[in-house]
């Protein structure tokens, strides 16, 4: 019995080493002898606040990301400014292979979304990184790298920090990995380019400027985007798409300042309870958008995509247990069937106060913030047409200003409606040369299935990459799927960056 339970385990580990080329081998024991020092590197890194909205912050950012690349011989390192001025730049560096034909450009963000410091748990902090010995819970011990008796590295632990997982890591992986390709003497059969942007979570708005600025530059066969969650099922993933995203703000108006609730409850009219139905409106108890329009234009899936989906190990029931609730909104699709459709969410809302601030008052506004996600197909500022044009038909008049009193008297239901600048959906066929050479790349580093998605629920500005610089796009998520991402505690596993460095390594060294 012992005897084939061995047999059983040498098979299954022969399978898993021929299953991997032997450059990712060598990446993978240069990452073992340097994994430490790594780490140090990354936590000084992750220590750089990084908001888009603080120009010095973010120089500081660009310029230690400059050194990291010139501590790796990069090629040609600059800073990419857009015409608008104290706008963060991108940076960008080169490594031109003699003789190579094609050109693939690596991209990742380095800017990070606001964090509110009280709402981290003991003993963490958004600008003070930290290792924890597995994931987030009640009490979790921390790790002190520069202990003589720290031991072995182990594969659960989480680096805790902001932009550890969105997207700091992909700048880091990115980096880290052709420092390990040219550190063992490989050679890409690519031209390499590195671009890292400085906007991403404030919604990109002058990455158009960036790239019609440096069109020349920037042209490539490929944008491999490091950026986003793998799979729930924590299998490597690529990824053919994005969503697009934009956003509104709606504000309804009742009395110009606030009531008693007792001496006027019944009479004034209240616009919590308006906003209420208005935003109930736009959706059936089915979870479907009642906007008209909403997805008339969304394009069907292709044949490919459908099988795609097909092949991608269902992660509902997971994390149905994971998030503590029962039923999905859009009843009878699965998680994977509700991100191809066009969507529209209530991100936030806010009228007057509650619990220890709540007051006996009739509120003076209610305001709620929405989100629209784009698929190929629909155009963020229809989409948002479309929402002004149904607030209309519930009897609201729309002003883009604060309501005069000139208004007031006109119209019994007033909303102010803000639509911000978004950006639409982009999707990669399946099927083309670059995109299977991607897939084949990823497959080389693991013995385990590879997820294929057409697109994620997330949303990335790639159609800008298309429209500017007809250039095609393939995602490569590293961070593990409950990593806090745009929240308190943002974390990355061990195991994600260590398979993130391989897996760019892979595609720098793929044919």
């Amino acid at each position: 019995m012992k005897k084939s339970i061995l047999i059983v385990l040498f098979v299954s580990l022969l399978h898993s080493v021929m299953a991997q080329s032997t450059e990712v081998l060598k990446i993978r024991a240069y990452r073992e002898q340097h994994e430490y020092s790594w780490l140090n590197q990354y936590l000084s890194f992750l220590s750089i606040p990084n908001i888009a909205s603080v120009p010095a912050d973010m120089q500081l950012n660009a310029t230690r990301i400059m050194e990291l690349m010139k501590e790796r011989a990069v090629q040609n390192i600059q800073l990419l400014y857009p015409a608008t001025k104290n706008a963060p730049p991108a940076v960008y560096g080169e490594v031109m292979t003699p003789g190579a034909k094609q050109t693939i450009i690596f991209y990742a963000h380095y800017d990070g979304q606001p964090a509110d410091s009280t709402q981290w748990a003991k003993g963490t902090h958004p600008f003070k990184p930290v290792l924890i010995n597995g994931p987030l819970k009640e009490q979790n011990e921390f790790i002190d790298i520069e202990r003589k008796d720290r031991g072995s590295i182990n594969p659960e632990w989480r680096i805790v920090g902001r932009g550890s997982s969105d997207d700091k890591a992909g700048v880091m992986a990115i980096l880290l990995a052709y420092e390990s390709i040219k550190a063992n003497g490989l050679t890409p059969a690519f031209n390499i380019k590195f671009f890292f942007e400085g906007e991403e979570e404030a919604g990109s708005p002058h990455l158009n400027e960036i790239l019609e600025k440096y069109k020349s530059q920037l042209q490539s066969d490929l944008w491999v985007i490091c950026d986003g969650p793998v799979h729930q099922s924590g299998k490597k993933t690529v990824i053919f798409g994005a969503r697009g995203d934009a956003g509104m703000e709606v504000t309804v108006y009742g009395s110009k300042r606030p009531l008693h609730s007792g001496h006027y409850g019944n009479w004034a009219p209240n616009p919590a309870l308006w906003l209420s139905k208005l935003l109930a409106s736009m959706k059936g108890d089915d979870g479907r958008v009642l906007i008209k329009g909403f997805y008339d234009k969304a394009k069907p899936l292709t044949d490919a995509e459908k099988k795609a989906i097909a092949a991608v190990p269902p992660p509902d029931a997971q994390m149905k247990e994971e998030l503590g609730f029962m039923d999905e909104e859009i009843k009878g699709k699965s998680l994977l069937e509700s991100i191809m459709l066009p969507s529209l969410n209530i991100n936030g809302m806010q009228s007057a106060g509650t619990g220890k601030l709540a007051s006996n008052i009739i509120p003076t506004i209610a305001v709620a913030t929405l989100d629209l996600r784009m698929v190929p197909g629909t155009d963020y500022a229809e989409q948002q047409q479309l929402v002004e044009a149904h607030i209309r038909k519930q009897g609201f008049y729309i002003t883009h200003d604060e309501p005069t009193d000139a208004e007031r008297k006109l119209h019994p239901k007033i909303a102010k409606v803000i639509s911000k600048k978004g950006y639409n959906a982009q999707r990669t066929p399946l099927d083309l040369p670059v995109a299977q050479q991607v897939i084949k790349a990823v497959k080389s580093t693991t013995r385990e299935q590879v997820v294929l998605m057409p697109t994620m629920g997330g949303s990335l500005p790639l159609f800008l990459f298309e429209q500017i610089l007809s250039a095609k796009t393939v995602t490569v998520p590293i961070a593990n799927h409950d990593n806090n991402q745009h929240a308190e505690n943002e974390n990355l596993r061990i195991q994600n960056f260590r398979d993130g460095i391989e897996t760019m390594a892979a595609l720098m060294l793929m044919k």
